[in-house]
């Protein structure tokens, strides 16, 4: 499995039995900027794992990525959780949740995640075309 250059695998990764290309859940630990699994957006049943020092290398890790659809930050403290998440550049930020979709909130992403946004008011936006008529009189 390419994404486990240079990190640890602590569970999974492998293909599940039958047709198909699903793997069993993965969790890799020690994983960092340059490794494909940090690097790049992974939609499967991957968790890459960077430790931080602080907070202050928390933010820079995160920010790291050429991507930023979602973000989630765990933590005993809710407000720092928040204060952190407002400091990293993503379409979502959840603290003490996963990333998820509710159709009631507008959901996307930034950088090389797409900008634009689906769900919601927002998302019925995208669907439109505003035009501006400006006449001088």
């Amino acid at each position: 499995m390419p994404y486990t250059v240079g990190a640890s695998l602590l569970a999974g990764g492998t293909p599940l039995p039958g047709d198909g290309y699903f793997y069993r859940p993965t969790v890799l630990v020690d994983t960092g900027p340059g490794m494909p699994a940090f690097d790049e957006e992974t939609f499967g049943p991957l968790a890459a794992i960077a430790v931080a020092q602080d907070d202050e290398d928390a933010v820079r890790l995160a920010n790291a990525t050429a991507y930023g659809l979602g973000l989630s930050i765990w933590t005993a403290d809710p407000g720092r959780g928040l204060a952190l998440a407002r400091r990293v550049t993503s379409g979502a930020a959840f603290v003490n949740a996963i990333v998820a979709s509710d159709p009631r909130l507008p959901f996307g992403g930034t950088k090389r995640s797409g900008y634009g946004r689906e769900l919601a008011a927002a998302g019925i936006r995208e669907f439109t075309n505003t035009r501006t008529y400006w006449v001088a009189t």
